[in-house]
């Protein structure tokens, strides 16, 4: 199973403690060790993806050429201690679990970065006696479909799939952040499923993890918005006519919808939905983090829908088999291009009024994925809940919980409603 040169490093330093786990030990005990294990390759030290978290353990690291202090959860901020040799910052806090936790670092009085990180669920902890699954090497695909783009792409199995008869399959965008080191301090989706099939929580399954491409559309660089928020049946043709074809000569893949989910973050998220929207029959289980249902790839001068339509598509439309685990935060991003939490507050309440089994958690977060890396464990367990690999198809009804439920409402929370 590929890892990198960081992860390699500190596995070998230690056979009894996770790679994380070594650099909370080392930063709490100020140990020399520290250098050489945050030095070598911990992601996101520029204010994003700069925390770990190790239970109740956060250690906060970021890179500054002056001193450094962090800002937690609305708290004053704290001085950070310097790695002696480095410019990097780092401070260890024990933080409250089961919630997420937004942090800014600032230097000479100005931020420098920030994010919103998750106090992880158990279930994002290696659990004993689980074994583990592998990650295939980065696989490259240029496209057709969209022709001439250059994409990578990554495989991961549980242990027990079974690649020979077909296997379940779940496709996940921005496979890059899944596929390396990144997924310990993000959604830590290798963890997550592996746990949860221990627990007969899911099936086994393949998770094939795309990242963005890079091709002539975009003028050479990522054709991450053209793909993802552009509202048509594109890149659910692309995933099923060139991407999946691939990974079938090597791993057996279930072709039938019913054990087939799509998943993705921001428009990444839009982007699994839609690909389930135009091909229901190969995809019948979404979810949808943070998704951006707004007008980013609108263009009316060439007649082309933006994402925020897809609300009152589902209002209008017959409805189609789909189970949905959709999620956001109050404190979801506003700009020209529409509104993150208003547009999946009516996302949901079209899935509430067309009858879709779906399940919408709304909690304050940013446009980060920490909501979604906490709820991950109970997102998998309720999108792959009564699978059984003997059935190819299951009508989805909504939940009798939900069906007893009102739609959502709006109010306004941060200043005076009059």
């Amino acid at each position: 199973m590929y890892r990198s040169a960081f992860f390699a490093f500190t596995l070998a330093a230690s056979a009894q403690l996770h790679p994380l786990q070594q650099i909370v030990e080392a930063a709490r005990a100020d140990s020399p060790r520290l250098k050489d294990l945050l030095s070598r390759g911990l992601p996101g030290l520029k204010g994003r993806d700069g925390a770990l978290v190790w239970g109740q353990d956060f250690l906060f690291a970021v890179e500054a050429s002056t001193p450094a202090s962090v800002w937690v959860d609305h708290q004053p901020a704290v001085a950070m201690k310097n790695l002696a040799g480095t410019g990097i910052w780092y401070k260890l806090m024990a933080l409250r679990m089961g919630t997420t936790h937004h942090y800014e670092y600032f230097a000479n009085g100005k931020s420098i970065g920030g994010y919103e990180v998750a106090a992880y669920n158990p279930d994002a902890y290696p659990l004993p006696g689980a074994a583990r699954g592998t990650l295939s090497p980065e696989h490259r695909h240029v496209s057709k479909i969209y022709k001439g783009m250059a994409a990578r792409y990554w495989t991961y199995t549980n242990p027990g799939a079974d690649t020979v008869r077909g296997a379940p399959v779940m496709v996940w965008q921005d496979g890059e952040t899944i596929g390396g080191d990144v997924d310990l301090i993000r959604l830590r989706l290798q963890i997550v499923s592996d746990n949860l099939v221990h627990r007969k929580l899911i099936p086994p399954m393949v998770h094939v993890l795309i990242a963005p491409g890079e091709g002539p559309e975009a003028k050479g660089t990522r054709m991450r918005s053209i793909q993802y928020d552009t509202v048509s049946d594109r890149y659910g043709r692309y995933v099923l006519e060139e991407i999946l074809p691939e990974v079938a000569r090597t791993h057996a893949l279930r072709t039938d919808g019913y054990s087939r989910a799509i998943a993705g973050a921001s428009s990444g998220a839009i982007c699994a939905f839609n690909a389930a929207w135009y091909f229901p029959d190969r995809f019948s289980r979404v979810l949808s983090h943070i998704g951006s249902y707004v007008a980013l790839q609108w263009k009316p001068e060439q007649h082309q829908e933006g994402g925020y339509i897809v609300p009152y598509r589902v209002r209008r439309e017959p409805r189609k088999n789909l189970r949905v685990w959709l999620s956001d935060g109050a404190d979801d991003g506003e700009s020209f291009a529409g509104s993150w939490p208003l547009q999946n507050i009516q996302l949901a309440n079209s899935l509430k009024l067309r009858g879709y089994d779906f399940h919408f958690r709304f909690g304050t977060s940013v446009h980060a994925i920490a909501q979604g890396a906490m709820d991950l464990p109970e997102a998998l367990a309720w999108l792959w809940r009564g699978y059984d690999p003997a059935r190819t198809a299951e009508t989805f009804e909504m939940e009798p919980e939900e069906r007893a439920k009102p739609l959502f409402r709006v109010k306004v929370a941060n200043r005076e409603a009059w």
